[in-house]
């Protein structure tokens, strides 16, 4: 009999043993990383890609617009920080070997006007069931807006946009491994939390 309970007490203790093991490996694995990635991130970089590229569409329709002087400074400090942004996820994408997404903007030239289909049925699937996206029919909306509605709707629905960014962000947070890809999420989630109040502010 004691023999038994020495046996049973040796096998629960490596079991403990193991399972501790079991666990120190996967906080591992998930820990963030400066070079490892995962499929969050992947996710992440595609999705953020194709949503920072209509923000840079609805960015594009505001040329040649009259516009107050603090609407049209925040639509070039869009422009300024999310087009470098798309750049960098394009980079990380190529170096993990993943697709680049086709975005809005391939289809748009640089007066904001469309160069085909804006995300039609015969386009690839722009990600318009994405947080914050704006459909075709929204895009369209936007661009034949007349002067005095334009400002408003185009405020309106950049707030919506940056808070569906900031969703994707704070997920990307949660779930990424690759600590770039983690310090770009924790800097769109400021500064269009930022961008945000200041547009509600100009909105109202």
């Amino acid at each position: 009999m004691r023999k038994f309970h020495a046996l049973a007490a040796l096998t629960l203790g490596l079991s403990l043993v193991l399972t501790a093991c079991g666990s120190d490996d996967k906080t591992a694995s998930n820990a963030p990383s400066p070079t490892q990635h995962n499929a969050a991130d992947v996710t992440f970089a595609t999705q953020m890609i194709q949503h920072h590229a209509q923000a840079l569409a609805m960015v594009d329709l505001t040329m040649g617009r009259d516009l107050d002087p603090q609407v049209q400074k925040l639509a070039e400090q869009i422009r300024e920080a999310q087009a470098p942004e798309i750049e960098t996820m394009v980079g990380w994408l190529t170096d993990w070997n993943e697709p680049i997404p086709a975005t809005v903007r391939d289809h748009v030239n640089s007066e904001g006007h469309d160069m085909g289909n804006m995300g039609g049925s015969d386009m690839p699937d722009m990600g318009t069931d994405m947080p914050g996206m704006m459909s075709d029919a929204d895009m369209t909306a936007l661009e034949n807006a007349s002067a005095a509605e334009f400002q408003g709707m185009w405020l309106t629905m950049m707030i919506a946009h940056h808070q569906g960014a900031v969703q994707m962000a704070a997920i990307e947070e949660a779930d990424g491994r690759y600590q770039p890809a983690i310090d770009l999420a924790k800097q769109i989630q400021r500064s269009q939390t930022a961008e945000i109040d200041t547009m509600k502010n100009l909105v109202s």
